[in-house]
């Protein structure tokens, strides 16, 4: 019986690698954090450490860059400091609420594309695309809140229902207004990455004027925001060419959608 459990949960973990963190109690994930602790350079000892001590650090630790052999005697490394409090909060409510930007975004597409491409059959490429696209960035979100230990916002089955409504009722109503919808999500997704990513760059000037060594997870944070952020305004530009700004009624449509998502973005970053 006991072989019997593992075996399933082993199997249950191979086919479920967006919400396994979801259900802890069916895969044995370990317990998360609420907190993001440091995203700088790892310390002497730490690096000193072997991958099975690694394995059993602290989420404070695992979050620092790690250094070895010879060199970090004969270089020692810059100072690194604890973030602050703020700087904890705000990298831990960022990648919760990019993955349940992320997470919406793939339910929008998967309700719309039935009828869109119904109607249009020359869109399923375009579609196709937009939502695989959606697809990568939402696992990325989901590798990080894993790797760091962060749970998902409170909100997830809200979300979920919310985009998936919103995708198929503007699906129904045509073309234009589905399009419509992606103009207004990726507007307001857009300006959200936009944000995070000056609060970064702000973030990494401060510590290097500090002399603190910026660790590599906080600098691939930056690039990877850059990246998805710049895939969601080539989503913008396509909805556009599509004749987003066509739909009846254009500007009634886009406010409300997207004042629902910085609503959204609001709760997320606080739940």
């Amino acid at each position: 019986m006991a072989l019997y459990s593992s075996t399933r949960s082993a199997a249950l973990a191979a086919h479920l690698p967006v919400y396994d963190f979801l259900a802890p109690s069916l895969v044995h994930l370990p317990r998360a954090t609420r907190s993001i602790r440091h995203f700088s350079a790892k310390s002497r000892q730490l690096a000193a450490t072997t991958p099975q001590d690694a394995q059993k650090s602290s989420p404070d630790e695992l979050f620092r860059t790690p250094k070895s052999g010879p060199q970090v005697a004969a270089n020692p490394s810059p100072s690194s400091k604890p973030l602050t409090q703020a700087q904890r909060d705000f990298l831990t409510s960022a990648l919760r609420v990019n993955q349940a930007g992320e997470l919406a975004a793939t339910l929008i597409y998967t309700a719309q594309t039935p009828p869109i491409v119904s109607a249009h059959p020359h869109l399923r490429p375009l579609m196709k695309h937009m939502y695989d696209q959606e697809a990568g960035h939402f696992n990325t979100f989901n590798g990080l809140l894993a790797k760091h230990r962060i749970r998902p916002t409170a909100m997830y089955p809200i979300w979920s229902l919310a985009a998936t409504a919103l995708g198929w009722s503007t699906a129904v109503m045509g073309r234009e207004a589905a399009m419509a919808c992606t103009e207004a999500v990726e507007t307001e997704i857009g300006e959200h990455y936009n944000g995070q990513v000056r609060t970064l760059l702000e973030m990494i000037e401060n510590m290097e004027k500090t002399g603190e060594e910026v660790g590599e997870d906080l600098k691939e944070l930056v690039d990877t925001i850059r990246r998805i952020r710049d895939e969601e305004l080539e989503h913008l530009d396509y909805a556009v060419e599509n004749d987003a700004q066509k739909a009846v009624p254009h500007e009634l449509l886009t406010g409300v959608i997207r004042a629902g998502c910085r609503g959204a973005i609001w709760i997320s970053e606080r739940v």
